[in-house]
């Protein structure tokens, strides 16, 4: 069955976005550029709310520009592949090898996991990874701690009001000073059935 992701760049404070709405600090070094190339290569289908959406509509038209260098143009490629639905209440139509949710969230990561094939199910903004964390629709989470605190803004993990266990499964380090972090969802396993 496939996994439901989670994965995002983070500040050491936990936020994915600062209070000024700036990310620049994000920026990734080569190394860490192809480590997140390969992880949306995994991936099978990514769910996006809307503002997520928007800002990767970067990569719909940056393989038009010739002067890139390989790493970005196969991002590039990969990204406008890979099936995305994107979650929005405002957009009335979406672009590239994308379309509009046309269930709940639960419904489209079950409809995703029914289907045959490989690869992932990617969550991606940190609105429906809340909406996804709440329900229990998220198998991991992958962080990558950049050495920053922005002191507020996007949390990263949402606050449900519910403990998750975790069980850490893998951990790298690079340049500059960002670790990546894998964690998977403990599930507990069915217990025996209760005596009636």
């Amino acid at each position: 069955m496939r996994s439901v992701t989670y994965s995002m760049s983070i500040s050491l404070d936990g936020y994915i976005v600062g209070p000024d709405g700036g990310f620049d600090w994000t920026a990734p070094s080569e190394e860490l550029f192809r480590f997140a190339t390969d992880e949306v290569r995994e991936a099978g289908v990514h769910l996006l709310g809307r503002r997520l959406y928007e800002t990767m509509l970067y990569w719909e038209s940056t393989d038009q520009n010739p002067s890139l260098d390989f790493s970005t143009l196969e991002f590039a490629e990969i990204w406008k592949q890979l099936p995305k639905v994107v979650f929005s209440t405002t957009l009335s139509t979406v672009q590239g090898n994308a379309r509009l949710a046309s269930g709940r969230l639960a419904e489209e990561v079950e409809r995703w996991r029914a289907e045959p094939g490989d690869g992932n199910i990617a969550i991606g903004g940190a609105t429906l990874a809340a909406e996804a964390a709440a329900s229990g629709l998220i198998d991991e989470y992958r962080v990558r701690v950049c050495p920053v605190l922005v002191g507020g803004g996007v949390p990263f993990f949402p606050r449900h009001g519910r403990r998750v266990d975790l069980e850490l499964v893998e951990t790298r380090t690079f340049a500059p000073h960002v670790v990546y972090l894998r964690y998977r969802v403990v599930r507990e396993p069915a217990g025996p059935p209760s005596p009636r």
